[in-house]
């Protein structure tokens, strides 16, 4: 018996769904114990996605919490999967999605060791003071720059060190907090 497959129609639109990856910062506020960064961690793993950016901090000593900001790429609903197992563990007291709010300020900090003599000396000085950078250790052969900013301004900064003799860089992470009265 040869039975065809007849297509059927759908009242309902189809709902389009936009699959392309994401940049999510996830604040995740938890006890500050031990194994609590090894459980949230192992969700990323377990599923195969890279953590872009982790920094961890005890951020309120009387009540032993501590804040995780976790910068990642993802597909939006996988992201979503992410943090609803997230609320689910126990050491878990809540999970903000920075990105979702619109309102977050991120800045990271770098060190960064450039080596360099005559006008390459000159020139690392120049790009460090219009971006802002200080010199926080200095010898006749090397410089070490503290910057703080977004991790693009970093980014920016780094490629234009590169033919000027960067040796090394050295970089926190990125926190990040939502603007506004409100607490997390």
């Amino acid at each position: 018996m040869n039975m065809a497959i007849i297509p059927t129609t759908s009242h309902y639109p189809s709902q389009q769904i936009d699959e392309r990856p994401e940049r999510r910062t996830l604040s995740v506020l938890v006890d500050n114990e031990p194994g609590v960064l090894a459980r949230v961690i192992g969700l990323f793993s377990g599923r195969g996605y890279n953590i872009d950016s982790l920094t961890v901090s005890e951020t309120e000593h009387e009540k032993h919490l501590s804040r995780i900001t976790i910068a990642t790429t993802g597909k939006p609903m996988v992201i979503e999967q992410i943090k609803h197992q997230l609320e689910r563990l126990v050491p878990v007291h809540r999970v903000v999605d920075l990105t979702e709010t619109g309102r977050a300020l991120e800045r990271e900090l770098a060190l960064i060791k450039v080596q360099g003599k005559g006008d390459n000396r000159v020139e690392a000085l120049r790009l460090a003071d219009a971006f802002r950078a200080r010199v926080i250790d200095a010898t006749t052969e090397s410089f070490i720059f503290e910057l703080t900013g977004k991790s693009d301004k970093i980014d920016q900064f780094l490629v234009l060190m590169d033919p000027l003799g960067l040796v090394e860089c050295s970089r926190t992470g990125i926190a990040a907090i939502a603007r506004g009265p409100e607490a997390m």
